[in-house]
């Protein structure tokens, strides 16, 4: 699965408003050129896209986020907000309780589903190069991840189409 192929898949279901952060949009630099995806139906803007369901990072966050490596050539981290309940089911144990395991994952390693090494604890989780091992799964996760957004969606009065 290429990021392109990726960020086509969660663009195109139905509500999803897709920012690419760049200097245009006001995005801090260290972000340029990262994918985030918001659900937003009623296109109400800042209000519903404050937190995404799910990101592409394609470099790492120096002095924040480094563990994943993701300054290898054609390195990429699809990161999915998926739950407490859904997170718990994959990996065995609580969001609260990643900081117990953190040592038990390589988070350099491609092709696999894992914790977020900084967003665990926000019920996060990430694949860096989703490819065959993790395909289906990763299919699976960003619809867990969107239905999650979708429930959790509230519109804003006034901030909608012809409010404006």
């Amino acid at each position: 699965m290429t990021e392109a192929e990726i960020a086509r898949r969660i663009s195109e279901l139905p509500g999803v408003v897709t920012t690419i952060a760049g200097k245009e949009n006001g995005a801090p630099e260290v972000a340029w050129g990262d994918s985030f995806f918001f659900y937003d139906p009623d296109a109400t803007g800042a209000e519903n896209r404050e937190l995404p369901f799910a990101t592409i990072v394609v470099k790492d966050y120096p002095g924040f986020d480094t563990a994943s490596n993701l300054d290898r050539p054609g390195v990429f981290r699809l990161n999915l907000a998926v739950g407490r309940d859904r997170f718990t089911r994959l990996f065995g144990f609580s969001p609260a309780e990643f900081a117990q395991h953190q040592a038990d994952f390589d988070f350099g390693v491609l092709d696999r589903v894992l914790p977020h090494p900084v967003y665990a604890v926000q019920s996060w989780i990430s694949v860096l190069v989703p490819g065959p091992d993790s395909e289906k799964q990763v299919d699976q996760l960003i619809m867990d991840a969107y239905d999650r957004a979708r429930r959790r969606y509230r519109p804003h009065p006034g901030n909608g189409p012809g409010n404006g």
